[in-house]
């Protein structure tokens, strides 16, 4: 479950043309970014058969999907130095009809696209991160399946070997003056999420995604810092890709969503849909993929996530950024805990997203996104550069 159902559902509202801005200080809540019309759009409906490279590409006819990489690299130049990285590139339609094939303009466009890019420098207790937005069409931003690419200005995903399944890939992107190139290649194959890659978030047919994974991809390149030092990096990341037209159910306030790379070789993610009263959500699951890469489904009932300690972030709102995991039937009991805490991305919809340890029996590192939680505050978001 990630923050992009909820941008990409809302990029109609807040970009009409490529150079978009965000008032100052205005934040969007969770429930407003999931209040548009998704009349006459493709849902996610039945089990389907994934076939690549196409499902690597853009499916224009569901409303909301992304191409969406996190993890955590170190330093290799003696400093052992760590990073954590975040490259999202989102796709929203304007319309259930392809309308701008017909036009004369160039620019016309039936989809919209926004990138997060983010880079939180672990060591530093730095973070930067960077919100585009683009029209797609006249080169500012698109997604292909032959070759893959997904691209938003300089944030660029390209697919670069053989994409009949899980594909390597290159990243670039740039936030707040600090930039990265690297090339991730996966170690396991693709992972079906949830029901062989149907994803139910709310109740009622539709109410779901289409969901794969490259759960462990060994991934080397180089981090620029604002200044101009390079550092050679190399670690782990992993690619989620999702594209739905959905929403979150009657009394859904956010979710908590981790993906683990356990030292043991097991990658673990974990979403937990939040209720009103606080409670965790039926339709909450993860998955648990072994070092074959074969995966074991986890339903509500199969895991605990309880938060430890919050940080409270200045502009409001406060997350819980140390956490008790359980899954006891894997033999994980673990606590996960931000590497740094102040890893909250100031965008259109605020929300935690950043590297995390895990400790205990079953160590590793990983990544862990939180929504909802600055809901209602004014915030001080900035002011959206163009793409």
């Amino acid at each position: 479950m990630r923050t992009a159902l909820l941008l990409a559902l809302l990029l109609p509202a807040l970009s009409a043309c490529s150079d978009a801005r965000r008032p100052v200080g205005a934040t969007v809540s969770v429930a407003e970014a999931m209040s548009g019309d998704t009349t006459g759009y493709d849902r996610a409906e039945f089990v389907r058969e994934f076939v690549f490279p196409q499902d690597h590409g853009p499916h224009p006819g569901f409303k909301a999907e992304w191409w969406y990489v996190t993890g955590n690299v170190r330093a290799t130049d003696g400093t052992d130095r760590r990073f954590g990285i975040q490259f999202t590139v989102f796709r929203s339609a304007l319309s259930p009809d392809t309308v701008a094939s017909g036009r004369a303009s160039g620019w016309a466009a039936d989809q919209l696209y926004m990138a997060h890019v983010a880079v939180g420098d672990v060591s530093g207790e730095r973070f930067y991160e960077q919100e585009r937005f683009a029209r797609g069409a006249a080169g500012l931003a698109g997604a292909s399946a032959d070759p893959v690419s997904a691209y938003l200005g300089p944030v660029r995903l390209t697919g670069v070997g053989d994409a009949t399944g899980a594909v390597p890939l290159r990243l670039t992107g740039s936030a707040d003056g600090a930039t990265f190139d690297l090339t991730a290649r996966p170690t396991k194959p693709v992972v079906l999420q949830g029901d062989r890659g149907l994803s139910q978030k709310g109740v009622g047919a539709g109410n779901a995604s289409y969901y794969y994974a490259q759960t462990r991809m060994a991934t080397t390149g180089t981090i620029t810092l604002p200044g101009g030092e390079a550092v050679p990096v190399e670690g782990l990341t992993w690619f989620d890709r999702e594209w739905s037209t959905s929403a979150l159910g009657a009394g859904q306030v956010g979710w908590d969503w981790f993906a683990l790379h356990l030292d043991d070789g097991r990658d673990l993610m974990l979403y937990q849909l939040r209720r009103e009263d606080g409670s965790k959500d039926p339709l909450s699951e993860g998955s648990l993929v072994a070092v074959d890469g074969t995966k074991t489904r986890l339903d509500a009932a199969d895991f605990e996530l309880t938060p430890l300690d919050t940080w409270t972030s200045p502009r409001g709102g406060a997350y819980p950024t140390r956490w008790r995991v359980r899954v006891p039937e894997a033999g994980i009991e673990v606590e996960v805990t931000a590497a740094f805490e102040a890893q909250e991305l100031d965008a259109t919809i605020r929300y935690w997203e950043g590297a995390v340890d895990v400790t205990g029996a079953t160590p590793g590192v990983g990544f862990l996104e939180m929504t909802g939680y600055a809901d209602g505050q004014e915030g001080s978001a900035r002011p959206t550069p163009g793409a």
